[in-house]
């Protein structure tokens, strides 16, 4: 029966706090900023805990004592009815008197645990103000208020025990009462012989027996109302008003349909707490695929703006509709998964960037691990617990949600996000100096190995071999610790000093080959050389920790090494002995320099040579053997790469050394494969371990993964320069023509970059300036809508007047032309300009004598052909694609009809040609030309074989 109770009450804990913790779930946003973490953790562990004892007894100890009493109260009223009565006589006075006293004290405890509730909250105030407190003083003052706060509890505490204890005494006093009547009232009726002794003892002893369920059931009942008590602030406590509706967030919609369409905001008024207004009465109406810049310079009416279109806080007034939805009566799932929300204060949880990244492709498991007909207790726990069945174990990645159909598929895109950022050199040179796990990339792993070869030619041709010591069997390597060199091997796993020393056999073979007498004396001057430069206070110097000593150990083996100095090797006990002997297998011979003796690194090569097979075998737990076609696992991709590792005095060269092999693995197209190793990479409590630029692109990318319909960037990336975010705000129009974006800045350096620029000031729309896109959707189909926003984002064009950007819209066609093709060629009739989308191209012109010059190489964002057009005259020049490129091809009539209207282009047109003549001039500089004065003959054509 106990086990039962206690299975009970644990399972109705379980779904007690499943469901606290659910509810919160759906809690405001605004709600977390006035409760603390502290006070929620406490509500949901510390105070939920004493429920859980009371749940268990709830039908079985009302029962059985109330039974328990029912029966011998019948016994009592057999042997008599003044027995009876006389047992019963002083129950309703208890049942009157005990409950009012302790509705007095759950009062107290009400305050009590509110009190506790602060004080919990103070504490994580203190911990995370800590550094401010003691930098600025305040902690006297801080101490100060927790005295004050304790004294409160002990004042509660002091009244609690008051009545607490008194009503104890006033139970109890009235529970020994009946007794004592019983021996005088009955004693008198035996004396007369009314009864007998026997039915008085009887009756004593019965009564005697009914006090103890009796007061069990008080006691019973104090603890009935003390948990109503508990129930009642804990409740009221996750119950905040503007929870998300229960079925906007539980199960799952009937479908998730796209939000590609206008977002309106009708009439919209967001309060704050205290009622006053944020945001008053905004009316917008953002065409779809547009790209906004929301100017707002108070960042309280920002984040109120970006939390409206999350649907994170609720309008007082009002509606927003996307894509004719009601934001309001979407389900979360839907709001997931189309909407993406990049900010400055995202939060990193503890895992792994991949956790963290693919948190929005995670809405769901996709596999489902038991049977409903033949359920493990895991599942049948879950189920009677009430707990959510969704397993942890199944497969959650869909990559469905972004449009995708693979996990390949997923990284390919990340990887497109992180060059949109301009981030992929950065992200390969960081994850090419860190370890990868094989088994988690075998593909990768195999391809590292085969380029073996290829990089250490490279790196000859280049003269950068000799800054690389190579793995060779033959040779000691200065820049692999003792262990290394002795068996040439390289760990399996991570291997600390505290651990390798509880390695006992692995260092009683080192003993045993005769190398402990020399590895001690390495380990002693080593360490008393540390010790001399730093110090016992120099340990946070950056040297010191690029040694990767644990200062605690550190102090520890400057403290063996000064003892075995003084009173040698008896003092030290079996512990630090091998404590010692592990330093040479912790460091590299050009760490330790020249304590580290010639003749020693020709013995261990000796023993390599003689036993090298032999320690190998005793030490395959912790080393793997040192081979040309292995992948080793605990070093870094580029020394496995590089096959040995780059000398700790290479300097400048070991960048170079990187960019040759940056350049090997991009010419084997591998950067993304080492890139996505960045997924794998652990991220602590808040991504308290990842740099703040991190943390922004981390933000960004979590947000764009799912390839949202509508993405707002909340002064995200404010790290990055304007032409990065520049550069971005292209690529994302490029890789996502239909998604629309919505920026939230305080300040834009150039609106003009956008189709469309919002001003909110004091809470209320300040203008709105729709720069190239129409109002209605319905009045322009979305193809001239893309050519429309090209146009307005070129240089030549963006401050063109809207109405001759859409002329020229309308005029342009799309032109694809395939790697080797021709635009057009010298002579030709200009028929049209052609305005470079993608790829590259160059412009040549040919001799007489037919030979092929370059001019000028043409990317992506240049204009082409205008110069002939103006003029009317024959092309210049041949134009070729060299690689596959696409062009807006704009008819002459109808560009030089633009120009002939808008002295803006003009202008721009002006200052192209300037910055023509400017580079032709100073081409001519530098190739020495000197260009002839009027009358004199001009030089010979190049190639002109005439003079």
């Amino acid at each position: 029966l106990n086990t039962m109770k206690g299975i009970l009450s644990e399972r109705l804990l379980r779904r007690f706090r499943y469901t606290l913790i659910a509810r919160m779930m759906r809690f405001p946003r605004s709600y977390f900023e006035n409760t603390s973490q502290g006070e929620l953790v406490s509500m949901v562990t510390s105070e939920a805990e004493p429920m859980g004892g009371l749940m268990g007894d709830a039908v079985a100890q009302p029962v059985f004592q109330a039974g328990q009493m029912l029966i011998i109260l019948v016994f009592l009223f057999v042997q008599s009815l003044w027995f009876g009565l006389a047992g019963v006589a002083l129950i309703p006075l208890q049942a009157y008197l005990i409950p009012m006293l302790q509705r007095q004290i759950n009062l107290l405890n009400k305050e009590r645990i509110k009190e506790v509730r602060l004080f919990s909250s103070e504490i994580g105030e203190t911990a995370a103000g800590i550094s401010d407190l003691r930098t600025n003083g305040g902690w006297r003052y801080r101490l100060a208020t927790f005295t004050d706060r304790l004294g409160r509890l002990f004042d509660i505490r002091f009244q609690i025990y008051q009545k607490k204890f008194f009503m104890k005494f006033l139970n109890n006093f009235i529970t020994q009462l009946t007794p004592f009547f019983f021996y005088a009232v009955g004693g008198y009726l035996a004396i007369k012989g009314q009864i007998t002794v026997g039915a008085l003892v009887a009756a004593l002893a019965a009564y005697k027996d009914l006090s103890n369920p009796w007061k069990e059931l008080l006691t019973y009942y104090n603890q009935t109302q003390d948990m109503a008590v508990r129930w009642e602030v804990v409740v009221e406590r996750f119950a905040p008003r503007g929870m998300i509706a229960k079925e906007h967030i539980e199960g799952e919609p009937a479908e998730i349909p796209h939000l590609r369409g206008t977002i309106k905001l009708e009439h919209i008024s967001v309060r704050s707490a205290d009622g006053s207004a944020i945001l008053d009465d905004i009316n917008l109406e953002i065409p779809k695929g547009s790209r906004v810049a929301m100017k707002i310079p108070n960042q309280t009416e920002r984040t109120a703006m970006a939390e409206l279109l999350t649907r994170e806080i609720s309008p007082s007034r009002g509606r927003v509709m996307i894509a004719d939805h009601d934001l309001a009566d979407l389900h979360q799932t839907v709001l997931a998964a189309r909407i993406g929300y990049a900010h400055g204060r995202s939060y990193m949880f503890q895992g792994n960037v991949g956790d963290n990244l693919l948190m929005p492709l995670r809405t769901s498991p996709k596999t489902v691990l038991w049977d409903p007909q033949q359920m493990d207790r895991d599942a049948i726990e879950t189920l009677r617990s009430g707990n959510s069945r969704d397993s942890t174990k199944a497969d959650w990645l869909d990559p469905g949600i972004a449009d995708l159909n693979t996990v390949e598929d997923i990284n390919d895109w990340w990887y497109e996000l992180v060059k949109a950022i301009g981030t992929e050199e950065i992200m390969f040179r960081r994850m090419v100096t860190d370890p990868m796990d094989p088994e988690q990339n075998p593909e990768l792993a195999a391809n590292v190995v085969a380029l073996r070869g290829e990089v250490h030619e490279k790196l000859k041709e280049q003269g950068l071999d000799k800054v690389v010591y190579r793995f060779d069997p033959d040779r000691f390597n200065p820049a692999l610790p003792l262990g290394g060199n002795l068996m040439f091997a390289a760990p399996v796993r991570s291997i600390t000093q505290a651990g390798l020393a509880m390695e006992r056999g692995f260092l009683a073979m080192v003993v045993e080959h005769g190398l402990a007498e020399q590895a001690i004396a390495i380990s002693q001057t080593l360490v008393e050389t540390l010790h001399h430069t730093f110090g016992r206070d120099g340990t946070d110097h950056p040297l010191f920790t690029a040694l990767g000593i644990e200062e605690d150990l550190y102090e520890q083996l400057v403290d063996i090494a000064s003892r075995r100095r003084n009173e040698g090797d008896a003092v030290l006990s079996e512990d630090e002995f091998s404590l010692l002997l592990t330093i040479p297998f912790a460091f590299t011979a050009e760490q330790i320099g020249p304590a580290f003796p010639e003749n020693f690194k020709q013995e261990i090569l000796s023993i390599r040579k003689n036993k090298g097979a032999l320690i190998r075998e005793k030490a395959r737990d912790l080393f793997t053997p040192i081979t040309p076609d292995k992948y080793l696992p605990r070093m870094t991709v580029l020394e496995n790469a590089l096959y040995g590792r780059i000398s700790a005095v290479a300097g400048l060269q070991a960048d170079l050394v990187l960019d040759v092999v940056s350049d090997v693995f991009k010419s084997h197209g591998l950067q993304q494969a080492v890139a996505i190793n960045a997924l794998n990479f652990p991220t602590t409590l808040g991504g308290t371990n990842m740099p703040a630029l991190f943390q922004e692109r981390m933000s960004f990318a979590r947000a764009a993964i799912k390839r949202p319909d509508v993405l707002i960037m909340n002064h995200s990336l404010a790290g990055h320069d304007a032409e990065a975010l520049g550069g971005l705000r292209n690529q994302l129009s490029e890789l996502l023509p239909e998604m629309t974006q919505i920026y939230l800045e305080s300040h834009f350096d150039s609106p003009n970059d956008f189709d469309m620029s919002i001003e909110i000031r004091g809470g209320r729309v300040d203008g709105v300036a729709q720069i190239d896109t129409p109002n209605q959707e319905d009045t322009i189909s979305d193809d001239l809508r893309r050519k429309l926003r090209i146009i307005a984002r070129n240089d030549l064009f963006n401050n063109l007047d809207p109405r001759n950007q859409r002329l020229l819209a309308f005029a342009a066609q799309w032109v694809s032309i395939e790697q080797g093709g021709q635009i057009f060629a010298m002579g030709q009739r200009p028929d049209a300009v052609y305005l470079c989308l993608s790829g590259k191209s160059e412009l040549n012109w040919v001799d007489p004598n037919g030979a092929s010059h370059h001019v000028s190489t043409v990317e992506a964002g240049r204009l082409i052909g205008d110069l002939a057009v103006l003029m009317n005259e024959p092309r210049q020049f041949d134009f070729f694609a060299v690689e596959d490129s696409s062009f807006l091809r704009i008819g002459a009539d109808q560009f030089r009809s633009v120009v002939e209207n808008d002295r803006v282009i003009l202008l721009s047109l002006l200052r192209t040609v300037s910055s023509h003549l400017t580079g032709a001039a100073d081409l001519l500089r530098t190739a020495g030309i000197d260009i002839p004065r009027a009358g004199e003959n001009l030089p010979a054509p190049l190639g002109d074989k005439r003079s």
